[in-house]
């Protein structure tokens, strides 16, 4: 196990308040928003409240805490969680259509992502409208969101210690305010008998509506799951009873409140028209608003985080363009990237003009991320096989929470046409995105043409002394991207040999394999003609940024403290005076020919594939070369030649 899983393998006071911190941020919201949208515009009815009571009740035990936190947290790939890390274990098992539900799950989970942060200020901030029912709560949540992206940049170390206490005093909010009301009606347990939810669905015609507004209430579940590598699945397991039993609470303590004010409607009951405010003291709400808001602001960095890592973990899976991604402190985990953060916060601030109200939100809130959790349940089933469980367990496990998530998937599709199109449109651009850059990985790979390096070799030691050529550099470095030590590609040696003869000292080749071990950093280096040409393979996880200037440069400090190379400059003046070597590094930079004879459908990919290449990172910058030692050269990529063209001569 890596010393990141080891971090937190243990039961902490320290563990359970990050948790508590960035775990669930999400999930640990809903009670702003869950009742008033079962509830919604219709007079308070006795069967509707207990049925809903009773549904999200064994939501959070089925849903959350049995599929997840007691499941789904099992599946740990060296202390990380995710979709992802879900899909970095499954894929051992070699059936390649396992990417369709890895990439799915996790374009959903950034698409429901953006309405999250909207949602959750949204419906703290409309609080205000118990002391004035007419204010505009739009200018001050787009404010609200504005700042908490800004700050991004500049990472979360400081205030993200106050993360823990401020969520923790949150709960404790949350389970008094439902105690205080569950006490005025005790019969509000009876909804814990699941006849209450069975009736509701079965017979009463709202029961599939209800349905929908039930599932917000566990939608922050399979962040929980992302977020495994925080702070272990001891400490989440732990912190979740905590954590349940005062959702549950408040969730019952408005129960009892609703019930109380049978036939009225929320609106009429004043409140922000949210049964959530409705049970805090009069004295009490602007403290309750307080609490609420920054409750929000943390759930919403979590969220935001969550994404930044989603995408990294893509890019180094080869499932997103390469961008620019930064390190604002030095908290392990921590990144930002600028691209995705302004692409959020406009994602966000959309929702909040194009639907302005909460209650609008939830409307679009959750068809998609109902859609990453059936894809986590089919690759929860490959991954309880690959474990070797037991047949009937795999087998009605999947079965049952296919069904149960199924409900929800029909539930929520009612949503589609009063908002949840534009999360389904946001995660079917994002599917887009990342099925190109995975098929043209794919088409790239099938035609890459390698050569064995052994048959070069000699070539290249005799050019590294002939002195009839200049010298190009003293040290050459290749980014290459085969795989087996032995090999290269041939537009390297083409790069070396015939663009432009390429005279050095001594030929590096540098080989980054990314690895299912979240955070493997390994090397292992291959002389491949002593002292002329050496071969570099980096082993990093796929939660490793490949900073190659910093890794190689460690890499050369080993090898000489190990008396392997030798990187003082060749030339005779500098080598008196140990001077070290220059270094240059060589990218190669491709373009789709047009000299290509391909299928319709793997042009069209493969011009989308170049499309995005030229909007995102360059290679040199991708590969942290951040250096004015690197030459960029183009080469035409060509895939499948045009068949020989006749062309006659004439006198």
């Amino acid at each position: 196990m890596s010393s990141h899983a080891n971090s937190f393998s243990k039961v902490t006071l320290g563990g359970l308040l990050i948790s508590l911190g960035i775990i669930y941020g999400d999930i640990g919201t809903s009670p702003l928003y869950v009742m008033k949208a079962i509830i919604g515009d219709m007079p308070i009815q006795r069967h509707i409240v207990f049925g809903g009571i009773s549904c999200i009740f064994w939501t959070l035990t089925l849903q959350t805490t049995l599929k997840y936190v007691v499941l789904t947290l099992r599946a740990d790939n060296n202390g990380e969680g995710g979709i992802f890390s879900l899909y970095t274990l499954v894929r051992r098992l070699k059936y390649k259509w396992l990417i369709v539900p890895a990439i799915v799950g996790g374009s959903a989970l950034l698409a429901d992502g953006i309405i999250t942060p909207p949602i959750s200020v949204s419906s703290a901030i409309e609080g205000l409208r118990i002391f004035n029912q007419h204010i505009n709560t739009v200018p001050i949540v787009i404010g609200i969101l504005a700042l908490l992206f800004i700050i991004q940049q500049f990472g979360t170390k400081a205030v993200g210690k106050l993360f823990g206490p401020v969520m923790a005093c949150w709960f404790v909010m949350l389970g008094v305010l439902g105690v205080m009301q569950i006490a005025k009606h005790p019969l509000i347990f009876q909804a814990l008998n699941p006849l209450y939810a069975i009736h509701l669905l079965s017979i009463h015609p709202e029961g599939i509506f209800v349905l929908g507004a039930v599932f917000l209430c566990t939608t922050g579940a399979e962040a929980l799951y992302s977020d495994l590598g925080h702070c272990g699945k001891k400490n989440i397991r732990i912190s979740w009873i905590f954590v349940k039993t005062m959702l549950v609470l408040n969730y019952f303590g408005q129960g009892a409140w609703l019930v109380m004010h049978e036939g009225r409607t929320l609106v009429s009951l004043g409140n922000a028209g949210n049964p959530f405010y409705g049970i805090m003291p009069d004295q009490f709400v602007i403290i309750g608003i307080i609490i609420s808001t920054s409750a929000t602001v943390i759930a919403s960095q979590a969220l935001i985080s969550g994404s930044f890592t989603l995408i990294n973990e893509a890019m180094r899976l080869n499932l997103w363009p390469k961008v620019r991604v930064k390190y604002p402190t030095e908290m392990k985990g921590q990144l930002f990237i600028p691209s995705i953060n302004w692409l959020l916060l406009a994602g966000c601030i959309s929702i909040v003009l194009l639907f302005r109200e909460s209650s609008n939100m939830e409307a679009a809130y959750g068809l998609s991320i109902v859609l990453c959790m059936i894809m986590t349940t089919l690759l929860l089933g490959f991954y309880m096989h690959m474990k070797r469980y037991h047949p009937l367990f795999i087998g009605g496990t999947v079965l049952v929470y296919l069904v149960i998530e199924s409900l929800f998937l029909i539930a929520n599709l009612s949503k589609f046409m009063h908002g949840g199109w534009f999360t389904l449109i946001i995660a079917g651009i994002l599917v887009t995105v990342m099925s190109i850059m995975f098929l043209s990985k794919r088409i790239r790979d099938r035609y890459t043409e390698t050569v064995r390096i052994d048959k070069f070799k000699r070539v290249i030691q005799d050019l590294s002394v002939d002195t009839s050529i200049p010298k190009y550099a003293t040290h050459l470095v290749y980014l290459t991207g085969a795989s087996h030590p032995g090999e290269i590609e041939t537009k390297v040696i083409h790069s070396i040999l015939q663009r432009k003869p390429k005279r050095a000292d001594v030929y590096w080749f540098i080989h980054v394999h990314v690895t299912d071990d979240p955070y493997r950093m390994e090397y292992k280096v291959t002389h491949i003609a002593t002292d002329d040409i050496i071969r570099v393979d980096f082993m990093l996880g796929f939660r490793i940024a490949p900073r190659i200037n910093m890794l190689y440069r460690k890499v050369l400090e080993d090898l000489v403290a190990q008396k392997e190379v030798d990187i003082t400059s060749r030339y005779d003046s500098l080598n008196k005076n140990n001077v070290a070597g220059d270094f240059q590094f060589i990218v190669i930079q491709k373009y789709l020919s047009g000299e290509n004879d391909l299928p319709i459908h793997e042009r069209l990919i493969m011009e989308a594939y170049f499309m995005l290449k030229r909007i995102s990172l360059s290679e040199e910058k991708a590969f942290g070369l951040e250096t004015s030692s690197v030459l960029v050269e183009k080469f035409p990529f060509i895939i499948r030649p045009r068949k020989e063209i006749q062309i006659h001569r004439v006198e």
